[in-house]
């Protein structure tokens, strides 16, 4: 596991060194560094789903039940589906100084899988990174579907039968 540790100050002594996430007390330490900070595994997964869902190419997030679950739950009233279509299809792991993702994801089809898959990788550990100060060890990308573009005509269309 390596330690993120950066050094405070101009000198190289040791004990100038401090946390990004766990800083130094004490009447000598900087303001910035007295304390802990702690990050909920849900604010990490808010970040990567919200990184995820810009990269292009990606259609939506979750696994097929998940995804149907979600959309029921979004169209009752009151049954909490604020912030859960952000972490639908999001896994983390937080520990001190580490965090890693697994992603369930539908790609737009005619899209390279891999290259979409390339661009979340880099889209969430950077968010990640930037806004948490947190390492991103690793970005598991499962592809679970793919949305073809006949799938939003055949859900919006009544069914009407096949004979008129």
């Amino acid at each position: 596991m390596t330690d993120n540790i950066t050094s405070v100050g101009g000198g190289s002594r040791p004990e100038a060194e401090v946390s990004a996430l766990k800083g130094r007390t004490g009447a000598g330490a900087p303001a910035e560094t007295r304390g802990k900070t702690t990050i909920a595994d849900g604010v990490v997964a808010k970040i990567a789903g919200m990184a995820t869902r810009e990269v292009p190419g990606i259609y939506n997030l979750g696994a097929g039940m998940a995804r149907a679950f979600g959309a029921m739950r979004e169209r009752v009233p009151g049954a909490g589906g604020g912030g859960g279509a952000v972490t639908r299809g999001v896994k983390v792991e937080v520990g001190e100084r580490q965090a890693a993702v697994d992603l369930d994801v539908v790609v737009e089809y005619g899209v390279s899988i891999v290259d979409v898959a390339g661009g979340v990788r880099t889209n969430v550990i950077s968010a990640v990174e930037r806004m948490t100060g947190l390492e991103v060890v690793e970005v598991n990308v499962a592809v679970d579907d793919v949305h073809l573009p006949d799938d939003e005509e055949e859900q919006t269309e009544p069914n009407e039968g096949r004979v008129r």
